[in-house]
């Protein structure tokens, strides 16, 4: 891939959690021929960050962490790009040579993969990566919101769209809220048409996903009740969950006959016990999903011209990186965590 993260970078150096996060001047190489250097004005902090910081992801220090990123081209190989152009990074990468890359299939890529854990990321001065991995930056966007959408919205995106199929008019609930993709979802749901409910362990968070767009928010524990009421027991259509282990049980209880269950992760944890009747005799769709395509991202940011925005929880300077990972660790945003790398 030829991808090259130059400049002062937040490295994964050691499994110490937050800390074994450090900076380090990474070396500045010569423009490789079809790829732009961009100048980073701000990276995206997600989960898997934090994952890796703690070992928990097979990947062998030192890596620079930070799938998400926005900022200025510095220097250009790529006919369709300039010094000057204000940019996002497509935050997945693939081989864009195979069969599934030819028919715009990418997340079937053998190669596929996502900045910042199978390769360098975006939290550094200076990121050189492909020319097709640049987009134009929504103009309504800062640079921190910028650096807040793409991995988050991406995800979200083609679960409820190419996954999902939701419907204008359909009920989704979103499992965990507070989560940048939970966020996502939300902002997503309520673009489409949909009646989205959402959970959090936290009041607080339910507050905040209701002023962001969800139509009601409860407590996820036990959330199939909740449902059962505000839908006169006839319970979702669509359930976006990415917690996975802690609420699968409650999501069977809580989706309607012939409903949609979509996931993309297991933050409780990554083994999980169904109660098969549940799922076949609800004629339920199990769905599994993770990041997406560039046709699916062209169409996040269409979306976003239009008016949807993401959110931003916090901004730290990338010296205060390790601040970032504990206040992510600490599990109380409510959104994306941003690392500014450049006024």
């Amino acid at each position: 891939m030829g991808i090259s993260s130059e400049g002062l970078s937040a490295e994964y150096q050691e499994p110490l959690g937050p800390a074994g996060v450090r900076l380090r001047e990474r070396p500045r190489l010569p423009l490789q021929e079809g790829h732009v250097a961009v100048a980073i004005k701000a990276a995206g902090l997600n989960h898997l960050d934090l994952w890796m910081a703690h070992g928990q992801q097979r990947i062998d220090p030192p890596r620079v962490i930070c799938a998400d990123g926005a900022g200025v081209v510095e220097e250009s190989n790529d006919p369709r790009w300039e010094p000057g152009d204000e940019v996002v990074l497509l935050p997945t990468i693939s081989d864009g040579t195979c069969e599934f890359c030819q028919a715009g299939q990418e997340v079937y890529c053998p190669n596929f993969g996502i900045l910042g854990e199978h390769t360098d990321g975006t939290a550094c001065q200076r990121l050189q990566v492909p020319g097709r991995m640049v987009y134009k930056k929504p103009a309504g966007l800062s640079w921190e919101e910028a650096a807040a959408f793409p991995l988050t919205f991406l995800t979200a995106y083609r679960m409820l769209t190419t996954r999902a199929h939701l419907q204008t008019g359909e009920t989704l609930l979103v499992v965990g809220a507070g989560a940048g993709v939970g966020v996502a979802a939300i902002r997503i749901g309520k673009f489409l048409g949909a009646k989205v409910y959402a959970t959090s362990r936290s009041e607080a968070k339910q507050e905040q996903a209701r002023k962001i767009g969800a139509d009601e928010a409860f407590a996820t524990e036990g959330l199939a009740n909740p449902v059962r009421e505000l839908t006169g027991k006839r319970g979702v259509d669509v359930i976006f969950d990415s917690v996975g282990a802690a609420t699968i049980d409650e999501d069977l209880k809580a989706v309607r006959m012939g409903g949609r269950i979509v996931t993309c992760g297991s933050t409780s944890g990554p083994k999980v016990t169904i109660l098969w009747p549940r799922l076949f005799f609800r004629h339920a769709d199990l769905l599994g999903s993770t990041m997406g395509n560039s046709s699916e991202f062209e169409s996040v940011l269409e979306m976003i011209e239009q008016g949807v925005k993401p959110v931003v929880d916090r901004t730290y300077p990338l010296a205060d990186v390790e601040a970032a990972l504990a206040h992510l660790d600490a599990g109380e945003q409510f959104g994306k965590v941003i690392l500014r790398v450049s006024d």
